[in-house]
């Protein structure tokens, strides 16, 4: 049986795949490696190196982890995600099942129309501007979150909503749908590959859409959804990560991202910020980067409210790639249980 991961889930992932390759051991290690880049090997190598010790709990508790990873991936590919969650769940229980399912669904997503993800943004947009909403939905719900954002942000406000809307209720596709519109763009797309039906778009992928896109932007979504959908933006909001929710990070994450942040942007972002979030953020640093701080702060003038958005939503970068890496926990939607 599948174990919910507790501690190790606070590993940055590199860890627990270095952890994993030290139990293949030599051998096969090595026939993993030929599947990896020079700069995946570099990074990979590096963490062995580093992996001094592991208890044997956590160690099996990661191996345990990778096996369930694998027999998921297996039986997605031989039988689509309804068999592959029934099979699941009889394996490891239904709670499990669906961990492994949702971890899963964005290198899913991933599989039909690749190539979207390598091409420019603004190619990408050119090329999607005048399709149908529901095209470009589909599409959008293949593309990067950070593709995503900037091309909702490009489109006619009139069609945001809608293409926002579309994705949200997007669950599955089948592959006639997928061959339906390879049809229509191939003469604009090419090396399309059909999938078996698998899980697409949904709240959280609008989440995630809504994290990357600027502050403006997201603003006149939220204020229309509020508005045409506000069950959609609440949820959407439930699942998202704003500045502002800063004030909800533990001291530890709060210190940590400060130490990724340049203090010329940390400066103009605080310019405009809401009184909770600066004074979270300034008693988590030293008296001395305070004072710095509040001298920057000071000596701002006439800045424009666009630069502050821009300065917030560097931060928020920052605090997004290092929850992806492992380094810091977020809580989403005050939901998400943290075990210490």
């Amino acid at each position: 049986m599948a174990k919910t991961s507790t501690k190790n889930d606070k590993l940055a992932p590199t860890v627990r795949a270095a952890a994993v390759m030290v139990a293949l051991g030599t051998d096969e290690a090595a026939e993993v490696y030929k599947f990896l880049k020079e700069d995946e090997i570099e990074r990979l190598s590096l963490e062995i190196a580093k992996l001094d010790h592991m208890e044997q709990e956590n160690m099996q508790e990661i191996i345990d982890d990778f096996y369930g990873l694998c027999v998921t991936q297996k039986v997605l590919n031989e039988g689509g995600i309804s068999y592959a969650r029934d099979v699941l769940e009889k394996a490891f229980g239904a709670q499990a099942a669906s961990n492994y399912l949702d971890r899963l669904s964005k290198s899913l997503r991933t599989r039909a129309f690749e190539f979207i993800r390598k091409t420019d943004a603004k190619n990408l947009f050119m090329m999607l501007q005048n399709e149908h909403p529901q095209t470009i939905a589909l599409l959008l719900s293949y593309a990067r979150a950070d593709q995503a954002s900037q091309i909702i942000a490009e489109l006619p406000r009139n069609i945001q909503i809608d293409i926002i809307e579309r994705i949200a209720n997007l669950e599955s596709v089948t592959p006639d749908v997928i061959a339906m519109v390879e049809s229509v763009l191939e003469k604009r797309f090419a090396n399309i590959i059909s999938v078996d039906t698998t899980e697409i778009g949904g709240v959280s992928y609008i989440a995630d859409i809504m994290n990357h896109t600027d502050r403006n932007t997201e603003k006149y979504i939220f204020d229309e959804l509020g508005v045409n959908n506000p069950e959609l933006s609440e949820e959407i909001r439930k699942l998202m990560f704003v500045f502002e929710d800063i004030i909800n990070l533990d001291s530890l994450a709060i210190q940590r991202f400060i130490r990724e942040v340049d203090s010329k942007d940390l400066a103009v972002a605080l310019k405009a910020a809401n009184e909770d979030v600066k004074a979270t953020i300034m008693r988590n640093m030293s008296k001395r980067m305070q004072e710095t701080i509040q001298g920057d702060i000071q000596y701002l003038h006439n800045v424009r409210m666009r630069d502050v958005e821009e300065a917030q939503q560097k931060i928020v970068g920052i605090i997004r790639q290092l929850e992806e890496a492992g380094e810091i926990v977020i809580s989403k939607g005050g939901e998400d249980e943290i075990i210490a």
